[in-house]
């Protein structure tokens, strides 16, 4: 047995929560989702020498709407985690963004930083949180697949989650699973949290993406593609929208192509998302092939709760990462890097929480997490707060990309600033900006 699976048992011996003999459904964390947030957590942990229990409520390979690319800051978490990010692994590298909007056309590298990689990449996400799940799982992690969790196991006495409830396999056979901590990495929808009493703020902003993925020539492409006007040309008068569309070239003969939307919007909930996006593709050049005939499935869409929508992230044993926490990126509705950092965090605070000698330094130690992920991203989150509401004006977007693409230094300390890529420490004068616009802004 090892010292971390003995110190899952010292933990829960004697607690009356725990109704089943000690087993391979013990651990000292239980991870609760294998996105990746989730599989973010469990390899850091299990690289800590923490037994964790990963689990999933499908099976891999399986599809998650997104844009499939991703900005320097996941390339980083990726490095970090020791994923083969080669092309010869199947990983396709870009160099930048290109803005389109207001009859510009304006091609941005991705700025050259010591903290950051100076290039994205784009991989299909089936594949992608396999990768991940696989890579927790050679760490150490125990990865469940096909384990649906159903419920929080909750002490009675002190409220605090002592594990989950589960129907595990094909049979959906009626598991329980025990540990002293539990991760919720159960994305948008986080059951665990809302059974646990934690509930969605409504006043942070919510988006929405639609995508699907078409036949191709433009499937290579070194820059991930922003239209930051999505008109919708349907009815007798063109009408200007309240978000933007994307096209990433996947490399492997198809383009990923959607949109994003926000709720702050007065069109959010009266459009029908998925008929703007056939409508927006079939504005496109024909050569472009995004036609019907060349679609390769069928159009997906998928909430991204963003600004940190639900708080605390953490409490009575219970900590947030990812979608579950609200950790999107207000600026630019990016979700997997900040998922991945936030899995990171989470497992760091837990590593130093688990060495603690007694139960109330445990709790002190644990107490930290929401104050780090504020520290981290709190005032940035806040400005993209703010940034959310100006753009939730489509006149405002229009006017914004009409005149700011034709000033290229304008436009690269907004891609700094969208993307959240800056030096901390002994960058460049838009960094410094960036960052001290930042610190001073509420950490809500």
């Amino acid at each position: 047995m090892s010292s971390a699976r003995q110190h899952a048992d010292f933990e829960l011996r004697g607690d009356p929560a725990v109704t089943e003999p000690l087993s391979d459904h013990t651990a000292d964390v239980i991870v609760v989702g294998a996105g990746p947030a989730g599989s973010a957590t469990a390899y850091h942990l299990a690289r800590a020498g923490l037994d964790v229990l990963l689990l999933e409520k499908t099976e891999f390979p399986r599809e998650k709407v997104c844009g499939d690319g991703l900005t320097p800051r996941a390339v980083k978490q990726l490095v970090a985690m020791g994923i083969d990010i080669s092309e010869e692994a199947g990983w396709l590298r870009n160099k930048g963004l290109r803005i389109i909007g207001g009859g510009s056309r304006l091609q941005l590298d991705w700025p050259d930083l010591a903290s950051f990689p100076d290039y994205g990449l784009v991989r299909k996400r089936d594949d992608f949180d396999e990768q991940l799940a696989r890579n927790a799982q050679k760490a150490g992690a125990r990865l469940y697949e096909r384990c649906n969790v159903s419920g929080p196991i909750v002490d009675d006495r002190t409220g605090r989650i002592t594990g989950v409830t589960a129907k595990l396999g094909e049979e959906k056979r009626e598991v329980t699973f025990h540990a002293p901590l539990v991760v919720a990495a159960d994305g948008n929808s986080t059951r665990l949290s809302l059974a646990m009493g934690l509930h969605r703020r409504e006043d942070r902003p919510m988006g929405v993406a639609v995508r699907t993925y078409f036949t191709s020539p433009r499937h290579e492409d070194d820059y991930l593609e922003s239209w930051l006007e999505l008109w919708d040309r349907r009815g007798a008068q063109d009408r200007l929208l309240p978000g933007y569309g994307w096209i990433f070239g996947m490399g492997d003969g198809t383009s990923n192509v959607g949109l994003g939307v926000l709720n702050t919007s007065g069109s959010f909930k009266e459009l029908d998302w998925r008929e703007v996006l056939k409508a927006w593709c079939a504005s496109m050049p024909e050569d472009w092939g995004y036609t019907p005939e060349n679609m390769t499935g069928p159009i997906r869409g998928a909430a991204l709760p963003m600004a940190f929508n639900r708080q605390p992230h953490y409490t009575k044993g219970l900590l947030l990462v990812g979608d579950a926490g609200g950790l999107v990126n207000p600026f630019n509705g990016e979700g997997i890097a900040y998922a991945m950092e936030s899995g990171q965090i989470a497992a760091d605070v837990i590593v130093q929480a688990h060495a603690r000698a007694t139960a109330g330094q445990r709790e002190l130690a644990l107490q930290r997490y929401p104050r780090v992920l504020k520290d981290t991203y709190g005032g940035y989150y806040t400005l993209g707060r703010a940034f959310v509401k100006l753009i939730g004006n489509p006149k405002v977007m229009q006017i914004a990309a009409q005149r700011g693409l034709t000033h290229p230094l304008l436009m690269k300390f907004t891609l700094k600033l969208l993307a959240n890529l800056t030096d901390p420490t002994g960058g460049d004068a838009m960094d410094r900006i960036i960052n001290g616009l930042s610190k001073v802004a509420p950490k809500a």
